[in-house]
């Protein structure tokens, strides 16, 4: 069928990024807008780095809003979505990237209430946003959720438990999820960066990224460029027949692993998203 050349266009769509106003989020909403969405960029603390990120959004679409609040608040993300709703229209597109510190420890060094934090961000937080989106896709039919998860749980990170550990959390409610909703014509895919280094990696040392790269393929590390066009596949049209999948973006860097691991092999590796 003819797309009459407006291959994975989002006109019309209303898309919400969480953690958005920074590093891979930041480049994820810009895409989008440039896209076509109309696009709703939150954030939690940093009023002043939002706020010029939110600048940066305007300038590739009018048609975009900024909102604050705790991912993890079962009020604030119904006030969130509601603002969105009132502002752009219900969202269609739900990207789900907020994340927290992830600091590697042995995992005796890890206290439950960290563990806690980290089921919070990437469990407990999908899980409100989606209670809050999906009446609407599922009364129009149509709608996309995609989780921003990683590499680490392909690779079991280590010592990494408590991350990883909420990953596979998270990983398994989009797989369950995908099934459910497959019906109502909403897709629930995930997309597994490699260590894309950000803003908040800046503490770490050329040496720690050069032994990661000894691993990768592709022989470079990523960059929020890398990723932010297979979030516009995945909300496209053009990926409706694609649900339940996790596509990684990590220049090779799990090829092995997964060919390891479906032929029985055990494997170890070390990643930071």
């Amino acid at each position: 069928m003819s797309n009459n050349g407006r291959a994975f266009r989002l006109d019309g769509r209303v898309a919400l990024v969480t953690g958005s106003t920074r590093g891979l989020g930041k480049q994820i909403a810009l895409s989008l807008a440039q896209a076509g969405a109309k696009v709703a960029m939150n954030y939690a603390n940093d009023h002043s780095t939002a706020m010029a990120a939110f600048a940066d959004l305007q300038s590739v679409s009018q048609e975009s809003c900024i909102v604050r609040g705790d991912v993890t608040d079962a009020a604030n993300v119904d006030r969130m979505c509601q603002e969105v709703a009132d502002t752009l229209g219900p969202i269609d597109i739900l990207v789900i990237n907020a994340t927290c510190a992830q600091p590697e420890l042995p995992f005796e060094e890890y206290e439950w209430d960290f563990f806690q934090t980290m089921l919070d961000f990437f469990v407990k937080s999908p899980v409100l946003l989606m209670k809050s989106c999906l009446p609407h896709m599922k009364e129009q039919q149509w709608g996309r959720v995609i989780h921003i998860t990683s590499e680490v749980l392909a690779l079991a990170s280590s010592p990494f438990s408590a991350y990883v550990a909420a990953k596979g959390g998270q990983t398994g409610l989009a797989l369950s999820t995908a099934r459910e909703l497959a019906g109502s014509g909403i897709t629930v895919n995930m997309i597994a960066p490699g260590w894309i280094p950000v803003e908040r990696h800046a503490h770490y040392s050329k040496e720690q990224m050069n032994g990661y790269l000894e691993n990768v393929p592709a022989g470079r590390m990523g960059t929020p460029d890398d990723v932010a066009p297979t979030v516009i596949y995945l909300a496209s049209e053009e990926s409706r027949f694609v649900t339940g999948q996790t596509l990684s973006v990590n220049g090779g860097n799990t090829v092995l692993k997964s060919v390891l691991s479906e032929s029985g092999y055990m494997f170890s590796g070390n990643a930071s998203e």
